[in-house]
């Protein structure tokens, strides 16, 4: 999860020069994404998925044409927004059927941050607080579920899942929960990988059978050096392939409504998430 303790401090080490010419632009401008010349035709839905504890609305995008490979996309702290639709979208275009959820359905319908990634942190932490790993094993599977019943996912190909944030530890739980479907996950300036807890997401990796790409923020590694070797040697034991890098940006710079935004890293980050698709989705 972000901490609250360092945001703040990490904002004005971190935030884009640009802002203020993306703000004169409008909201809008931010959100939108080079399109690449074979970019499939999509089509694009408000959906709702029944869970254990409720009902999760959720936005789902695919190709026009055919069953493609599925991914589950988590937000990061703010939720579903905008801008979490868009890089929806960018991956449909790319040839994935994907939804895009909201986490804290069972606290409220999104938009959960009133003013999106401009949201004061203090007013969606609680949101944060209100899952664990309990709530996050159920929804992973019930996602699961729902899109293996969708005409647009082939069920002969692996899934992936991606999550921003607090997003990350929620991938890997959703690999280990889920293993003979998950194939592929990616964790962006995730919070929480590694911790002393005995629920430490790291810990599920033995249970995985998916390839991983970890994009850790440079401010997070400064905090917690070790993590990232931790994770290595994790996932060098269950013979999972992992990429784990650290990215010169702050946490949160993936997303292009954040005020960290970092376009040419997330770029980056972008093009290795399509690589790491194409390789273990098919």
């Amino acid at each position: 999860m972000c901490d609250k303790d360092h945001f703040e401090e990490d904002l004005k080490k971190y935030s884009r020069r640009d802002i203020g010419a993306l703000a004169a632009l409008g909201v809008g401008a931010a959100f939108m994404f080079p399109r690449s010349a074979n970019a499939a035709e999509v089509q694009e839905n408000d959906v709702s998925i029944k869970t254990p504890d409720g009902e999760c609305d959720a936005y789902f995008v695919s190709p026009a044409v055919g069953a493609h490979a599925a991914v589950i996309v988590w937000p990061d702290i703010f939720g579903l927004r905008p801008a979490m639709k868009q890089m929806g979208k960018r991956l449909a275009e790319a040839g994935y059927s994907v939804l895009v959820v909201n986490p804290f359905y069972r606290t409220m319908k999104s938009p959960t941050a009133a003013n999106g990634a401009n949201t004061p942190i203090q007013e969606v932490v609680p949101l944060a607080r209100s899952l664990n790993a309990k709530t996050n094993e159920t929804d992973a599977k019930a996602f699961v579920a729902w899109l293996d019943a969708q005409p647009q996912v082939d069920k002969n190909k692996k899934m992936g899942t991606i999550g921003y944030c607090m997003g990350g530890p929620i991938v890997m739980r959703t690999a280990a929960s889920v293993p003979d479907r998950i194939g592929a996950g990616g964790s962006f300036h995730g919070g929480g990988l590694v911790t002393k807890d005995p629920e430490s997401p790291h810990l599920l990796i033995p249970k995985m059978k998916a390839s991983f790409l970890v994009a850790v923020a440079e401010n997070d590694d400064q905090r917690d050096p070790d993590s990232k070797k931790v994770l290595k040697e994790a996932f060098a034991q269950a013979k999972l392939p992992a990429e784990i890098e650290v990215y010169p940006a702050g946490h949160g710079w993936c997303p292009p409504d954040t005020r960290v935004h970092n376009q040419e890293q997330a770029e980056k980050a972008w093009a290795r998430l399509l690589a790491l698709f194409e390789k273990a989705l098919g």
